[in-house]
């Protein structure tokens, strides 16, 4: 093996549990060789590293990063698809379809994330109640197992590995490249309509009435307020503009994509950050008045409608050094009152950062660990050394687990085996296809073993 390995400290985008490994990159063709030779503590392949908790990382294993060959990509541009290697960002693969007239099939709310990580969490988006998650736009994919042979993988080839591997975690095998559908779009811009609610059940109501009819919604709601303002909201919906939406500089370049950097978090910042309830307070307070009761036909750039966090560099510093966690669940449409007792909570906690998401799911798709399902999900931030933390996020578990819900484990930090057992329906049989493919336990991580996914 050419890889030369270093001890390196891992964590996760909140900053929290740090684990350390024996990281290396490789390309493709040497990936075999670092299988074989493995250790007792496994491997796991990492992207950006931009799950929330320790889904990338290996205590005492290997890490390894693909080698990044974005300009192999191939597009198809008569079948709207396109052939990616798995280290490739959306962020690079954005940069070549953009111009060309093409959107990936799914964002989550940053650019960051590799294609084989897109996979691995089987991310969703803005569109998941209309257009599913990633999972349901790949075609096919190559995947090199715990035995270092290549197999091919789709719906209708090997379709237990295929449906194993995406929202697998990266557990069942390295996927090597993908094929999958893309969107086609006549501009680089976005056309998007706001409401203003100014409570609960106004957001309820709007989102039920309204989001089969959009292509992306999705909600910020301020965790902070109280009594009569309880559930206040912003509401936006929208879809890719066309050329006729555009005033006329606009529609001189309409597919010029340049997203923008704007500033970097530095790496020294307050113990305890700047975020905390004064900060969050005054910020919820400005960011809902200054958005409009109701407007239409906004038009926005893709960066700012679908990624505004990207623009500010390493922002997760703004916790401090204790990090933060993202609590991300679903509960079942039909569960409203038990949504609205978990909210309840959050607000009486005091804990809620302001990065408050809400959307509406579709259908889930084939995939046993896949997390999306019909319902409402809910990611909030929150100091993770904040007092009382853990015994709120026990709460929350059994109160989205009596609605039948359950949680993502892309942003997971804290929940534990029982409570994704419960969640989880299917994990048994997510199991037996992973041993069936990696018999010694090859692939592992230190989420993984916490929650019991392996051995």
């Amino acid at each position: 093996m050419s890889a030369d390995y270093r001890r390196t400290s891992l964590a996760g985008w909140g900053r929290t549990n740090p684990s350390t490994a024996l990281t290396a990159e490789v390309v493709p063709s040497e990936l075999a060789e670092h299988l074989k030779d493995s250790s007792g503590r496994g491997v796991l392949v990492r992207g950006l590293g931009r799950s929330y908790g320790d889904a990338a990382q290996n205590a005492g294993g290997r890490v390894l990063t693909l080698a990044n060959r974005a300009a192999e990509a191939v597009l198809d541009e008569a079948r709207h698809t396109v052939t990616v290697g798995a280290g490739v960002s959306l962020d690079e693969l954005m940069r070549l379809i953009v111009p060309r007239g093409f959107f990936v099939p799914v964002t989550p709310g940053t650019r960051y994330v590799t294609v084989g990580g897109a996979i691995a969490s089987d991310i969703h988006g803005k569109n998941h109640h209309v257009e599913g998650s990633f999972g349901n736009h790949v075609e096919r994919m190559s995947l090199m197992t715990a035995s270092g042979d290549i197999v091919e993988c789709a719906p209708a080839t090997n379709q237990d590995l295929f449906w194993a591997t995406i929202g697998g975690m990266g557990l069942t095998g390295v996927v090597l490249d993908a094929t999958f559908r893309l969107i086609p779009i006549e501009t680089s811009r976005c056309i998007v309509d706001t409401v203003r609610c100014r409570d609960f059940d106004q957001l309820i109501t709007e989102m039920s009435t309204g989001d089969e009819d959009a292509r992306y919604s999705v909600s910020w709601v301020d965790l902070l307020a109280a009594g009569k303002n309880f559930g206040r909201s912003v509401l936006w919906r929208g879809d890719h503009a066309r050329v006729t939406d555009l005033d006329s500089k606009s529609a001189s370049d309409p597919l010029g994509y340049s997203p923008r950097h704007l500033v970097t978090v530095p790496p020294v910042v307050p113990g305890r950050g700047f975020v905390n309830a004064l900060t969050s307070r005054v910020f919820n307070e400005l960011w809902f008045r200054k958005e409009p009761i109701r407007q239409s036909g906004q038009i926005k750039t893709i960066p700012s409608y679908f990624h505004p966090l990207d623009s500010v560099g390493a922002w997760n510093r703004l916790y401090g050094r204790g990090g933060f966690v993202q609590y991300q669940f679903v509960v079942p449409f039909g569960a409203e009152e038990v949504f609205r007792r978990i909210i309840e909570r959050i607000v009486a906690s005091r804990l809620a950062s302001p990065l408050v998401v809400l959307k509406r799911f579709g259908a889930a798709n084939e995939a046993p660990l896949s997390f999306p399902m019909p319902g409402w999900t809910l990611t909030v931030d929150m100091p993770a050394d904040a007092d009382g933390l853990a015994p709120l996020s026990h709460s929350l578990d059994e109160l989205v687990l009596s609605a039948g819900g359950r949680h993502y484990f892309a942003k997971d930090a804290h929940t534990s085996a029982a409570v994704v057992r419960a969640g989880y329906p299917r994990l048994d049989e997510w199991k037996a296809t992973r041993d069936k493919w990696d018999p010694q336990g090859v692939f592992v991580s230190d989420l993984a073993r916490r929650l019991e996914l392996v051995g």
